[in-house]
């Protein structure tokens, strides 16, 4: 029994350690961003992207938006606490117009509830707001995605409670990438994905441009 009770114990702590990881893995992607900005700091009035794996691999970003400047700050494997922890250094110091932030897949993936991702989501807002009262955030919601099909409910629950949040607020706006992304069955579209299921192909950037270009093209008040 006392073999058990110590394997068990080794084994949370060995999960405890697993889950912190990420976050020191994250330490040369944020070294990267502050390296550039000292070499040439992005002028203030862009629209920063931030968040995960979806943002990093977005290669057109630049190409897609050409109406505005971009900052692309994204960092795989990333989650809403993580770009929280970092706003500081790769999202306040720009002085941004807009901030797109996409995250939240990870952390359902993670085990993270609906509602621990609104809550992530408002600890964002918050965290940012706090240096910059007005600024405006628009937040791309969960995709849903062939290879995490088993957290469709989950991502919608979490959209709906961001969702509904967003539409209390004029600064912040809610992007609406979950629903053009299912098919007629109520599935992910496999056609917008690459060969893991998990991230976007050409199509299905293409289908977030046209979806977030509205935004990115609203006057500035």
């Amino acid at each position: 029994m006392r073999s058990f009770l110590a394997a068990f114990v080794f084994a949370l702590a060995s999960m405890a350690a697993f889950a912190d990881a990420p976050v020191e893995s994250f330490a040369d992607d944020i070294a990267r961003f502050v390296a550039a900005d000292r070499a040439a700091m992005p002028a203030p009035g862009g629209v920063v992207f931030v968040g995960s794996s979806s943002i990093r691999f977005w290669d057109t970003l630049e190409r897609d938006f050409p109406f505005v400047h971009i900052v692309k700050r994204g960092f795989g494997g990333s989650t809403l606490a993580d770009a929280t922890r970092y706003a500081d250094r790769i999202v306040i110091p720009y002085v941004p117009s807009l901030v797109v932030l996409y995250a939240g897949d990870n952390d359902l993936a993670a085990g993270h509830t609906a509602r621990q991702v609104f809550d992530d989501y408002v600890a964002f807002v918050a965290r940012v707001r706090r240096d910059r009262p007005a600024q405006k955030i628009a937040f791309v919601a969960i995709k849903p995605s062939p290879a995490r099909a088993a957290l469709t409910g989950a991502a919608r629950d979490a959209n709906e409670r961001i969702r509904r949040y967003a539409e209390r607020d004029a600064g912040l706006f809610f992007v609406d990438v979950f629903a053009p992304m299912l098919g007629a069955d109520g599935t992910p579209r496999t056609e917008l994905f690459g060969p893991d299921g998990l991230h976007l192909n050409a199509d299905g950037y293409a289908l977030w441009r046209a979806l977030l270009e509205p935004v990115l093209r609203r006057p500035a008040k």
